[in-house]
Parts: C-alpha cells; structure tokens; sequence
C-alpha cells in the first residue's frame, strides 16, 4: 500500500501495546518492534539504524518505566536528535504542556502528539502515524487549545485576529487547507487568505518553503 510505514511502538501496559501492533498490522502498516520502556526504545532504534533499517515512526507513551514520570518523552526527544529522519508520534493520558512543548521545540518536521483517547478514533490515529512517519504533523485539539490559550498572552500572536487563532489551531493538528475550510465551513479560497495572513504577521517569508504551516505553530511555543 502506498502509505505503508514502519513502527516501533514504545508502552508499558502489554495489552496497549498489542492493540495498537493489531490496529496497524490490520491496516497494512509494519511494526517491526514492540519495546516496553525507554531504554528499550533507544537500543532498538539505534541498532535497527546500524541496520540501515531505522523505522518511519515510533509511536511512543510518554510516561514509560521506571518512574512513570517523562522517560517516555526524553527518549523521543533523544531520537530526535539522534536520528533526524524519523517521525515520532507520542501518546499521554492527559494534556502535558511542558512535554509537549519540550517535545515540538526541536526540529519542526516529523512531530505529533495526542491523547490516548484519540487511538479509539482509528481513522485519525492512523492519520496521524502515516502523517509524522511523511515528516508532517499530528497535534491533538486539546494540546493545541491549551499551548494557543497561553500564547494568546504573549505578544507574538497578538497581531493575530480571533478566526486567524482559529486556523493556526486547525494547521498545528495537522490539518490541510481543504480540511480546515471544511471545519469552518468557508471555501478554500478564504483559507488561502487567513493562512496566507498568518505566514506575513509571523514574519514567515516563502523562502521558508514548505515548512512555514509548521513554523506558524512553533514560533509561539519558541516565544
């Protein structure tokens, strides 16, 4: 299948972790490893890289063994570093501003992280995963509200006008033009504008090419 990619996923809980390589495997996708901590996760990476053979993605809970506090996301952060090419979507129970934040404040391509709830929209998870494995973005609705509801204190969005707010929210979930403008219920052609609007009030030339929808959403996290 053309969007095949292939996974590592990182979960403590066994059944979590055997029914997301379920939800995969059924969709075509490869996982090629299971792990249940982050240090795992970081030797399975690195000597699948020494392969030649680094996954598109790794699918990653943010609070893994032995603390159950950030191993999780300090790992995805690490593999980030480390392995530039691979996409890392992570999972957490709730909205957690300083990981996500930590998380997006690196390179702007490859990116996502959601709710657990979201895996049970199977359609948008596996969106998702497909979507960072490609280098592009998958930002939960909750996550976004809460980083943009503190950024609109700050001075960088200030030029922004509430529906612009609106759009940057829909861009940093990862949604295209034509899908924000089915969200809203205006033609693409008023999404053109508010995001062409975007890009000048952040001082976003096009010569940042094709990564300026995701710099719009970091510049206020890099604030």
């Amino acid at each position: 299948m053309e969007d095949r990619v292939r996974v590592v996923i990182a979960e403590d809980s066994v059944l979590l972790r055997e029914g997301l390589t379920r939800l995969l495997t059924d969709r075509g996708h490869d996982v090629v490893a299971g792990v249940g901590d982050a240090e795992a996760l970081i030797k399975t990476v690195d000597e699948l890289a020494a392969e030649n053979a680094l996954p598109d993605v790794v699918v990653a809970d943010v609070r893994m063994p032995p603390t159950h506090t950030d191993e999780g996301v300090r790992a995805a952060v690490r593999l980030r570093r480390d392995h530039p090419g691979i996409g890392v979507l992570v999972l957490s129970q709730y909205v957690e501003e300083q990981y996500a934040t930590e998380l997006l404040a690196g390179s702007s391509t490859g990116v996502g992280y959601l709710l657990k709830d979201r895996v049970a929209d199977v359609r948008d998870f596996l969106d998702a995963v497909v979507r960072v494995a490609r280098g592009g973005t998958a930002l939960d609705p909750e996550v976004v509200a809460q980083l943009l509801g503190r950024s609109r204190k700050q001075d960088v969005l200030a030029g922004l006008t509430p529906r612009e707010r609106e759009v940057l929210g829909l861009m940093a979930e990862g949604r295209t033009n034509s899908a924000v403008a089915k969200q809203l219920v205006v033609s693409d052609g008023a999404v053109e504008k508010h995001v062409s609007n975007i890009f000048m009030k952040l001082g976003l030339s096009p010569s940042d090419g094709d990564h300026r929808r995701v710099l719009a959403v970091l510049t206020y996290l890099k604030s």
